[in-house]
């Protein structure tokens, strides 16, 4: 009798509790919801910001970022910026690193959160061209965007071209939906990305013509071979719409080059910088390349002497050959932009200064280019066209991510451009015992050497550095630290007489090696049971411990 009552157990069907019932109801309710999301656009922003924000500081702070970070602790001094039209770089850029600063604190993370934001930015405007190319051409845009060598390695730097890239699309963007759809919030769209430009920098002027010529030239591309609903949108905003935009835009201006109301003459840089920013362009001041330099950035090329090969923007590269047939696009916004795109290259092979981070703010279009291949084929081949940007798409993440985290500050690599070495990480021991005693920001220190940037930025905070460049030395040469250009080396050694640990540092690529003396009674506990490297003239033995 068990047995029987035990072979009807296992036979009877087995009955689902209410609570597991209601659990099985939420899941299927959950997977309906998200089989119904379109999660591709979040992807390709969530990848955007891992490769930004991972290792954000692995990479020493830039030449120009340091730069810009003394700038802004002037801005701190001084309570405004001092716009200089010989400087040729916006103040929107300072004022922001200025607030950003005074929230998080003097760090590189501050310096670069900015920047960093403005990036991921970049992509997620990259997908609001969506109702003008169609959304399969600004998904792989933005996904070119967010894991291409330049834009991510740019993204994490503190310097202007981000912001020029932002503002840029922005007045692009505008443009486009003013004539697709003549809707208020594209007017905003434009007003705001041409007052963003001039405030970022005085390039917008390449933008800004080469944005105007496209359109007669895209009306010649149109007579040529017509597009289908290419009859301009009815616009919606009314003259006092156009006026609030012309308004806002003017403010801002006026109120951030006058150092917010402080230096009203900075007002006239917005048209001196121009006699500056033409003869540095037309000159080059060391940073002159030739006309072909974009093309070997974006493609296959061997750079430092052969020993390194580039094709960082292959994506970008293979949007800029598709630009040749442009006239068999039926997309009037994808021609504009590859014609756009083609004048911005044109302006910026023509000028003879050329500095790599360049290539994101006039670069972008090809990436719509680039997506909008799959406009020009036949359904039979569509699949192959996907499966090549694929590989191309592959290649520029194995690339980027080979870049930003394993050779960001290698001198081999074009991108890493005025680079600062990692040579810097030596003054380790200074900033750890300033971070845990504040009372180390008064160490004296003696920087004797030219061009030491991004050390001021970096070492702000200490409050007795001196810097001596030029033949110049202190009176008294011992100090807690020096850092001494390699042909003063022996000069200053003759008058030490203190005891010294040393090592060599090299800021970075094109500059000579110095000499970093880190003085014995302050730095023993890092250099355990070693004896100082070097001992002054009046120093006859090792230096007592230091009480603590």
């Amino acid at each position: 009798m068990a047995a029987r009552t035990s072979s009807a157990d296992k036979s009877a069907p087995v009955e689902s509790s209410p609570a597991v019932a209601g659990l099985r109801r939420h899941l299927e309710h959950w997977r309906n919801a998200l089989a119904g999301t379109d999660w591709v656009p979040w992807a390709i922003l969530g990848l955007a910001v891992f490769l930004r924000f991972f290792l954000l500081g692995i990479k020493p702070p830039h030449f120009d970022e340091g730069i810009n970070g003394w700038f802004v602790d002037q801005v701190m001094k001084n309570g405004f910026y001092r716009y200089d039209p010989t400087n040729y770089h916006g103040p929107l850029h300072f004022y922001v690193l200025l607030l950003s600063q005074s929230l998080f604190g003097r760090n590189l993370w501050a310096l670069r959160l900015p920047v960093v934001l403005v990036s991921i930015g970049c992509v997620w405007l990259i997908l609001k061209f969506e109702p003008l190319v169609g959304r399969n051409v600004s998904r792989i845009a933005a996904l070119a965007m967010a894991i291409s060598p330049g834009f991510v390695f740019y993204g994490r730097y503190a310097i202007h071209e981000v912001w020029l890239q932002l503002f840029s699309t922005m007045f692009i963007l505008g443009l486009l939906g003013l004539w697709k759809f003549g809707r208020l919030n594209y007017l905003w769209c434009a007003g705001m990305g041409l007052a963003g430009m001039i405030l970022t920098k005085e390039t917008y002027a390449i933008h800004l013509a080469c944005a105007i010529l496209a359109i007669p030239t895209l009306a010649v591309s149109y007579a040529l071979s017509r597009v289908p609903d290419a009859k301009p949108a009815k616009q919606t905003w009314t003259w006092i719409d156009l006026a609030m935009v012309l308004g806002v835009g003017a403010a801002a201006i006026i109120f951030f080059y006058s150092g917010t109301f402080f230096n009203w003459d900075g007002l006239k840089g917005l048209y001196l910088a121009f006699k500056a920013w033409t003869e540095t362009g037309e000159a080059g001041h060391g940073h002159e390349k030739a006309w072909d330099y974009w093309f070997k950035m974006m493609g296959p090329s061997w750079e430092a002497g052969g020993e390194n090969f580039t094709a960082y923007e292959l994506p970008m590269l293979a949007g800029l050959i598709l630009c040749l047939f442009c006239q068999k696009f039926k997309n009037l916004s994808v021609r504009y932009l590859a014609i756009y795109g083609a004048g911005s290259l044109v302006a910026y092979s023509y000028v003879k200064y050329k500095t790599p981070w360049c290539i994101i703010s006039f670069g972008w279009p090809f990436l719509f280019v680039l997506g909008g291949w799959v406009l020009l084929v036949r359904p039979k081949n569509l699949r192959k066209v996907y499966v090549t940007i694929g590989v191309l798409l592959c290649l520029s993440l194995v690339r980027s991510v080979w870049l930003n985290y394993f050779r960001c500050s290698s001198p081999t690599e074009p991108y890493a451009y005025v680079q600062t070495y990692n040579d810097i990480f030596k003054l380790k021991p200074l900033l750890t015992l300033a971070k845990r005693d504040p009372a180390y920001y008064h160490l004296t220190g003696h920087l004797i050497r030219s061009s030491v940037y991004p050390l001021p930025w970096t070492l702000g905070d200490f409050d007795r550095v001196g810097y001596y460049e030029g033949g110049n030395m202190p009176a008294n040469l011992d100090g807690d630290f020096l850092l001494v250009q390699q042909d003063k080396i022996k000069d200053v050694e003759s008058k030490l007489k203190g005891a010294y640990y040393t090592d060599t540092l090299t800021l970075r690529n094109y500059q000579d090696p110095s000499k970093l003396f880190l003085s014995a009674k302050v730095f023993k506990e890092f250099f355990p049971g070693k004896a100082p490297d070097f001992v002054g003239g009046a120093q006859n033995h090792a230096p007592p411990q230091t009480p603590r």
